[in-house]
């Protein structure tokens, strides 16, 4: 499926724009102003990081639908800390290392289903240096997690906690570059 025609994917300076993207996030995914607020701090600190870029999704008017941002992973993350030993158990740790990670991914809600999330997330991966992609999604059968399986992602992780979180997450990983769709 083409991308929305009337939507561009470009680079996006996510510092600049965090608020946009974090009230895409909240519409999303569901965030009150105090998870915002903390997602807030969260982003800036990722976005200092080597390797962090950010990709947004834009209207005519240059409103922001849609993000994606990610960065090589790196094992000293708080995120690889908690994943690390759910991989570890069933011997897939090693995705930890020489993977592209991405940190967020969201399109409002009124943009879903018209391809900007597939085109987000190839087009960020597709620059990646690393070999492979890693990620984690909500635990549930979803409209996320049916597009990153088309991608090729698998899953790596079940069931997995992390501090504060009311639900369980998988981690997937997959091959770069990410399967299209023909």
């Amino acid at each position: 499926m083409a991308a929305d025609p009337h939507v561009a994917i470009g680079p996006l300076d996510l510092a600049d724009r965090v608020d946009e993207a974090l009230a895409v996030q909240a519409l999303a995914f569901g965030l009150g102003p105090e998870e915002v607020d903390i997602r807030r701090y969260i982003v800036l600190r990722h976005l200092t990081g080597p390797g962090a870029r950010a990709l947004g999704a834009t209207t005519a008017d240059d409103r922001l639908v849609g993000f994606v941002y990610g960065m090589p992973n790196d094992r000293s993350h708080w995120w690889s800390g908690v994943v690390e030993p759910y991989l570890r158990a069933d011997g897939r740790d090693g995705w930890l290392d020489d993977s592209f990670a991405i940190t967020e991914l969201h399109v409002h809600p009124a943009y879903q289903g018209r391809g900007i999330g597939r085109e987000l997330i190839t087009a960020i991966t597709d620059s990646a240096a690393e070999p492979r992609s890693i990620l984690s999604a909500v635990d549930i059968d979803s409209r996320a997690r049916r597009l990153y399986r088309s991608l090729g992602y698998r899953d790596l992780a079940r069931r997995v906690a992390f501090p504060s979180a009311p639900s369980r997450y998988a981690v997937m990983g997959a091959p770069l570059p990410l399967l299209r769709v023909n």
